[in-house]
């Protein structure tokens, strides 16, 4: 007689079953955050498009009236991303009161914080000016924040309801009003600019108020979606919306204060490359920006996977597992790494048709066009870093772990990348070039402070 007894398959197997699953499961909830974030990347790319129409003193305005707005912005930001993994925890956890309580308290924050946020866009002419700003370009900025200072409270509640969505597994929705906003915000920006369709005509002005405008589209699209779709309104998470819960928005800001002083410090160490290369000269300006667009569209795939990886491990941290916590930080770092260092080699293999895309083939760029070229070739290893301190950050910040991971931004950024980009730049005459290295080693200690940090609190979960 045969034996029919099904003998257990080999750990290892089991084990290789559970990476692909996972590897399935990172990707499913990956993907649609990755085109997401690129989804906003061209909303921003048409606005300045259109802008670009009204002339460069437009452009140089609200370039400034940029720096003044994400200052403010990023750090509401930080505040209200904590919503993914307190509701992830719970959802691992079968917590769906906590679900709705996290969404609650996200929005809660997105209002009450968006109100003193608003004071710097709104006064943004006197803070350029302080700067030393010419006046003119201070002046046209004020125009465009007027008109943007407005939409930072939808603007956040859209990612404290995206947030929520992609904590319970369905990160579509966001994905699919963002993709249907891109031609509306365009539309809506061309006429409100140039007064078409019987609007008035509101110069850069309405370009802010399109932004805005466009921000509380996508915001009570994701509110209605998450009150009357399924699976979203069997949390009832609009249930007693009135009453804020005061404990767990102690917890939101204490998990969300570190990651926006983490977030303002690497805004803080670009904006100070980019001084350095002013000091240096204008061609290295010029080349530091187009990298650093380039690094921006790249570092999407990896944000995408870092926003991923909060959702898994906070599922795995929720349902009390630490082989799937472990197994979550793993995969997310692998996927980041090969998806990565294939874009990465495709840039060092395009580096100068890229370059000649934004200036041209004629031979007064040419200078730039090389140095855009050799930052892009350099910058090779300061992107697999930057991809992966992003998705190691998200991996912590499924464990509430924040406040470490802004101690190691100040020591990656600050104590290592500023001052060797200094020295080199400036004692060892790589100029633009040394600036790019000192970006990477930085982000290299960074990132691997954050691996330290993530496979320390691992062993921690299993001892």
């Amino acid at each position: 007689m045969l034996d029919t007894v099904q003998h257990p398959q080999p750990q290892s197997g089991v084990q290789q079953n559970h990476l692909a699953d996972e590897f399935g499961e990172t990707l499913r909830l990956a993907v649609p955050m990755m085109l997401t974030q690129l989804g906003q990347i061209a909303m921003m790319t048409t606005d300045l498009a259109l802008i670009g129409r009204l002339g460069e003193d437009s452009v140089a305005a609200a370039a400034l009236a940029h720096t003044v707005y994400f200052i403010s912005f990023t750090f509401g930001l930080g505040l209200v991303a904590a919503v993914s993994p307190l509701a992830a925890q719970a959802f691992g956890a079968g917590d769906p009161r906590r679900i709705r309580r996290s969404l609650r308290v996200g929005l809660w924050v997105s209002l009450l914080i968006s109100l003193p946020m608003m004071a710097s866009p709104l006064y943004g002419e006197e803070i350029l000016l302080a700067l030393g700003q010419a006046p003119h370009s201070a002046a046209l900025a004020q125009h465009y924040l007027y008109g943007l200072a407005w939409g930072i409270a939808p603007a956040l509640g859209f990612i404290a309801l995206r947030g929520m969505m992609s904590a319970v597994n369905h990160p579509q929705p966001p994905l699919w009003i963002t993709i249907a906003a891109i031609p509306a915000n365009a539309l809506l920006v061309y006429a409100l600019i140039h007064g078409l369709y019987g609007l008035p005509r509101l110069g850069l002005f309405g370009a802010g108020l399109a932004t805005t405008l466009v921000n509380f589209g996508t915001f009570f699209a994701a509110l209605g979606i998450v009150a009357y779709r399924k699976p979203f309104a069997d949390y009832h998470t609009l249930v007693h919306l009135w009453r804020i819960d005061w404990p767990l928005m102690r917890e939101l800001i204490m998990i969300g204060a570190p990651i926006s002083f983490s977030l303002l410090m690497e805004y803080g160490l670009f904006s100070s490359a980019a001084l350095l290369m002013g000091l240096i000269s204008t061609t290295a300006l010029a080349a530091h920006q187009i990298a650093l667009q380039v690094t921006a569209v790249l570092f999407m795939i990896p944000l995408g996977i870092g926003l991923a990886a909060t959702v898994r491990v906070g599922h795995a941290f929720g349902r009390n597992e630490p082989d799937g916590v472990k197994r979550a930080g793993l995969v997310a770092a692998l996927l980041g790494i090969a998806l990565v260092a294939a874009l990465t080699l495709a840039i060092v293999l395009t580096r100068y048709p890229l370059a000649r895309l934004f200036f041209g083939g004629g031979d007064t760029s040419e200078a730039t066009v090389e140095l855009t070229a050799t930052l892009l070739l350099v910058g090779a290893t300061f992107f697999i870093a930057d991809g992966l301190q992003s998705i190691m950050g998200g991996a912590l910040r499924g464990l509430n772990d924040t406040r470490m991971t802004l101690v190691f931004a100040a020591i990656g950024y600050w104590g290592i990348a500023f001052p060797i980009a200094w020295v080199l730049a400036f004692h060892a005459h790589l100029g633009a070039v040394g600036v790019w290295i000192g970006l990477s080693i930085g982000t290299f200690v960074y990132a691997g402070l954050l691996i330290l940090r993530f496979q320390r609190l691992a062993r921690k979960l299993t001892a």
